[in-house]
Parts: C-alpha cells; sequence; structure tokens
C-alpha cells in the first residue's frame, strides 16, 4: 500500500439536495464568526472565561426549554485554549429534576464524521495512506465500480466507473456512494436491503422518518455490502451525502491493525481527555445520558430513553459517520485540540500538518455543488470549511440537532448539546449560529470602546 505524495492540494466541492432533510448547516451564518470578528485585533483578556458574555445564546436556549420545545439545550463557547463557557437549561427527561450538565451525554450523530476525517489525517500524515490514494489499494473489493446512469435511477442500468474512489473522495463525500437516508427510490431500498444503514436510533418500531434499518453486523460486512453496490455518481464529480465516514472506519482499521473504535480511544480520545465519548454508554454512565425525542404535533415523543436506550447496547459495528455519544465538555476538548492545531493541555494528540490539511478545502477540483450545503463552501476531513472571509472555519453538525465548530483563524470553537428529531422541526442550527454572532460581535464592540 503505498501512499500518495500529493497530500497538500486543496480544491473545490460537491452535494446532493435532499440533505435538506437532515437539518445540517441550513446556512452560510455558521460560518460567519469570522466576520463578526473583522480584522480588528482582540487582546485574549477581553474574552476570559465568562459565560455571562453570551447572553444571546442563553437567551435562545431558555426560550425553547422554557416553551417545552426542548428537554434541554448545552452549549459550550471558548477562545484559544481557554476553558469553555458553559450556557446550559433543561432537564436529562422531561418531568425530571436531574439538570443537563456540560458532562451530560448527548447522541451527536454526524458530528462523528470529523472525527473519523481527523482520525484518517493521521494514517495520512505518518504515511500509513494517502490522501489521493485508491480505496482499492486498501480493500481490493472497491477496484471495479459500476455508476448509475441516472441520480438514483435504475440500479441496473449501469456505466463504468471512469475513475477510482481515493481518500479524498470518502473524506469529502464525493466518492459516489449514497445514503440511505438520503437517496430515494430503487438505490435507497437496496441499501436498507442490504443492511447497508450504519445507524441507530430506538429499540422501538419507528415510522422511516426516524428509523434506519437493521444493520450489517460488522465493518468489514459493511465494506463488503458497499462495493456490491452501484454508485450514484462518477467519484469526484458532486459532493452527495454519504456513508463514506462510515466505510474509512473499515480503511483504519485495516491500515492501523486496531479495530475502529480502539483506534479511536487509543489516538484521539483518550490523548485528548474525551472520557465521555463513546460508542456504548456504560451501564456505569446511563444516569448522565439525556432522552432523545421525536417531535409530532408539536410534541415531544420519547423515542430513545436513556435506561432503554439503543446506546446502552453493543452496536452493530462501530459507526464513524453517526455513532458516537459524547458530552459537551468533550466535544470541546475535540474542538480545542484543533484549535491547538493538534495539541491540547501540553499534550500532543495530532501533528498540526494533519490539522491543517484535514480543516482545509479537500474538495477534488470541478465537483459539482450546486445547490447543496457544501454550495458556496469547501469541506475538509469530514466536516465543511469556510472559504473568503470565513476561512479557517470548520464544522458540522448531527441528525439530533447538535453542532459544533471552530474558527481557526480567530481561536474561536461553539458546541451546542440538545435531542430531537427531525432536527429540520426547529431553525436552532441556524439560530444558535447568529446568536453566537450577536455575542461575538457584542464582545467586539465592547473590546473597540475599551
Amino acid at each position: 500500500m503505498k501512499p500518495n505524495s500529493e497530500t497538500t492540494m486543496a480544491f473545490r466541492d460537491s452535494g446532493s439536495p435532499q440533505m435538506s432533510r437532515r437539518g445540517l448547516l441550513r446556512s452560510g451564518a455558521l460560518l460567519g464568526a469570522g466576520a463578526a470578528l473583522g480584522g480588528a485585533s482582540f487582546t485574549r483578556a477581553a474574552f476570559a472565561q465568562d459565560p455571562a458574555r453570551w447572553a444571546h445564546v442563553a437567551r435562545l436556549a431558555r426560550q425553547y426549554v422554557d416553551a417545552r420545545k426542548l428537554a434541554s439545550v448545552v452549549a459550550t463557547l471558548g477562545w484559544w485554549q481557554m476553558a469553555p463557557d458553559t450556557v446550559a437549561f433543561g432537564s436529562l427527561t422531561l418531568g425530571q429534576d436531574a439538570p443537563a450538565t456540560i458532562d451530560s451525554l448527548f447522541r451527536i450523530y454526524s458530528m462523528t464524521k470529523p472525527i473519523t476525517g481527523m482520525a484518517t489525517m493521521m494514517l495520512i500524515d505518518e504515511g500509513k495512506l494517502g490522501l489521493d490514494q485508491p480505496l482499492a489499494e486498501v480493500l481490493p473489493k472497491f477496484a471495479d465500480m459500476k455508476v448509475q446512469k441516472t441520480y438514483d435511477g435504475s440500479i441496473t442500468d449501469l456505466e463504468p466507473s471512469a475513475r477510482p474512489i481515493t481518500i479524498r473522495h470518502l473524506l469529502t463525500h464525493t466518492a459516489g456512494l449514497g445514503y440511505s437516508v438520503v437517496q430515494k427510490g430503487p438505490i435507497a431500498a437496496a441499501y436498507i436491503a442490504a443492511g447497508l444503514v450504519p445507524g441507530q436510533v430506538s429499540k422501538l418500531p419507528l415510522p422511516a422518518a426516524f428509523g434506519r434499518g437493521t444493520s450489517v453486523r460488522s465493518l468489514e460486512a459493511f465494506a463488503d455490502g458497499l462495493a456490491k453496490m452501484p454508485l450514484v455518481a462518477q467519484p469526484g464529480t458532486r459532493w452527495v451525502y454519504s456513508v463514506s465516514l462510515d466505510l474509512l472506519g473499515r480503511v483504519i482499521e485495516v491500515v492501523s491493525g486496531l479495530p475502529f473504535d480502539t483506534f479511536l480511544k487509543e489516538r484521539i480520545f483518550d490523548p485528548a481527555g474525551m472520557g465521555s465519548t463513546f460508542f456504548q454508554v456504560p451501564a456505569s454512565d446511563l444516569a448522565r445520558l439525556t432522552t432523545n425525542y421525536g417531535v409530532l404535533g408539536g410534541t415531544l415523543l420519547p423515542i430513545d430513553p436513556a435506561r432503554q436506550s439503543v446506546y446502552a447496547d453493543p452496536p452493530a459495528f462501530p459507526f464513524g459517520g453517526a455513532g458516537l455519544v459524547s458530552s459537551a465538555r468533550d466535544y470541546d476538548r475535540f474542538l480545542r485540540m484543533l484549535a491547538g492545531y493538534g495539541a491540547i493541555d501540553g499534550k500532543r494528540v495530532m501533528s498540526e500538518a494533519a490539522v491543517r490539511l484535514g480543516t482545509s478545502d479537500l474538495l477534488p477540483a470541478g465537483a459539482d455543488t450546486r445547490g447543496t450545503f457544501a454550495d458556496g463552501s469547501g469541506f475538509g476531513a469530514g466536516g465543511r470549511v469556510g472559504r473568503g472571509e470565513q476561512a479557517g472555519i470548520y464544522g458540522w453538525a448531527g441528525a439530533a440537532g447538535t453542532v459544533g465548530f471552530v474558527d481557526m483563524k480567530r481561536g474561536l470553537r461553539a458546541t451546542l448539546m440538545t435531542q430531537y428529531m427531525p432536527a429540520e422541526v426547529y431553525p436552532l442550527t441556524q439560530e444558535f449560529s447568529r446568536a453566537v454572532l450577536a455575542d461575538v460581535a457584542a464582545m467586539a464592540g465592547q473590546q473597540a470602546a475599551a
């Protein structure tokens, strides 16, 4: 397996309009913190730890909880390597007294993707993978892929892949792979029938809007099953939200020689001090797990109660695209490690080069992003990246209303934790972005007046 030396190239992006049902980064507002800070010069003392500075964020969180639209909202907000400020309202479960805190556990779903992306960057940095290395050099069954002639059309009217899938394609959702929660028609049905559904929501029989189907029982079986499926687009040509970060879990374990979940624990979670991030919540930590709710007719219905949670049991396999449970404190530590260019609390977790590359625009040249959530932005290792005034901002969101981003250029990081599905029921992602920007602008104004 020979790494490709072209690991510093940054390109453009491409995508799928069905992303709207995921509620992920619906607007450029999330990536606008840089504009609020502008070109002014700030002293770090001006942003010393003070939760009261985040008045707009607190007001937003309180409004949702007081109206019983959400059981809880927890946000962590921080600068550079300083400890985070915490805004927290509500309880772990509606009608119970246990408060939600910075250490409460939330299902972060697709916010798992940046973590898997950075794990991949570590192996690229170590020369064990190449950014533009063909996937088939690691997983040979992907050597002869077929592609749908019509996107989301027939799964028998196919054409040969014009180029190999690469690691870059997997990191940036441009491999041509599909997603059962995004695709329509026969390809979606084929994914579900084959158990290529890397995610879990509940033990309850739920409507299609919440359920994901039954998954195969190992990463190897998942990868082998994907290799038999037609691609929905030619590799490198179109941004299509996909299972590619889940497939990278298999790549990581083959290349590293460690089970994927073990690699994450030993190489990221333990060194970064992320002791509350799990694929399976230990019995001793279930008391910290929030309830996940479905919003039906304006009412919150528990679809995954903590004590009966699907996350209390071992997953079919560690889902690198949507499988983690974490706390606001832990995810802030992940973002703080990135803001420190791979270091946190004096300990190096990743190299600076790996972080810089992973948070840069890695999209293949010419990939089509029109009408997608990658439209107007770049895409790095499992997360969206900003361009222009927003350059340096990297982040992604989750299917239960969570979001996290870091501004590498200005040192700002922000995480929002809550639990409701489907995420597009409320405009919380956009509102949180605007609240953060309002508070940052207020801080900038105070600094200018001082």
